[in-house]
């Protein structure tokens, strides 16, 4: 953190509390918050630190929601998930921050195009997918987090769509598959030594932050429309994965 400008610490303390604003508002918005940060932190030293606030802002909100877990398809995801961590672990500590910046990039923009793909899609445009799609999905879900600390997110929703669960149920069981996904690979990156120093440091800098977005975002509760939020952020984030791919 010493490296950093006042300008730099700055824009990361913006970033966080924003993503997490509209994380704890909307339900969605933190996973813009990743890849933007990444753009002046090296990967890695940021993925540990991000793993660290998924899990604290994964328990502050599925406080309110673990009721309506499905707990069927929870338990289903649960041994895919670890062998895609597992191998995932083995990748991170095998690339360096500019091999990982650039998969990430490739990520994020793949992302984007997923997010405006199934924005655009609406929600009476169903695809039914082979409940065999999900054993793959929890696979690749465990993998991608693990290598890059975000993007999981959308091989959750590949994995739940497989199991058709109502909008309350689909909401509850994604934040305890964030939060599985985050405490596994977190026990991982210590075990593997990936938990720095500098890595406590900017996590206890960034949880105010965090905490203070999420109690706003809850408190605001921001009248967005998703449609627009969704073509924003998609926008945003392919410009990082364009920016990430040239570092």
């Amino acid at each position: 953190m010493n490296a950093l400008s006042a300008y730099e610490l700055a824009y990361c303390a913006a970033v966080i509390f924003v993503a997490y604003g509209l994380r704890g508002s909307t339900g969605f918005g933190a996973v813009i918050g990743m890849p933007l940060l990444a753009l002046v932190l090296p990967l890695k030293v940021l993925v540990p630190v991000w793993t660290l606030l998924g899990f604290a802002s994964s328990v502050a909100i599925l406080g309110r929601e673990r009721h309506h877990i499905a707990r069927d398809a929870f338990v289903a995801f649960i041994p895919w998930c670890l062998l895609g961590i597992a191998a995932g672990l083995y990748f991170f500590t095998r690339f360096d921050s500019r091999m990982l910046a650039h998969g990430l990039g490739v990520m994020v923009i793949a992302y984007a195009a997923f997010a405006m793909w199934s924005a655009l899609r609406g929600p009476h445009d169903p695809i039914q997918l082979p409940r065999a799609i999900g054993p793959l999905s929890g696979t690749v879900s465990g993998l991608v987090g693990a290598i890059f600390g975000t993007m999981g997110s959308m091989f959750f929703v590949i994995f739940l769509d497989t199991r058709k669960l109502p909008k309350a149920q689909f909401r509850a069981t994604m934040s305890a598959m964030l939060l599985l996904l985050s405490t596994v690979r977190g026990i991982g990156y210590y075990a593997v030594g990936e938990f720095t120093a500098d890595s406590w440091i900017m996590f206890a800098a960034a949880f105010p932050a965090m905490l203070v977005g999420i109690y706003a975002g809850d408190r605001i509760q921001l009248r967005l429309n998703e449609m627009m939020f969704r073509r924003v952020a998609c926008a945003a984030l392919c410009l990082c994965g364009v920016t990430l791919l040239l570092k």
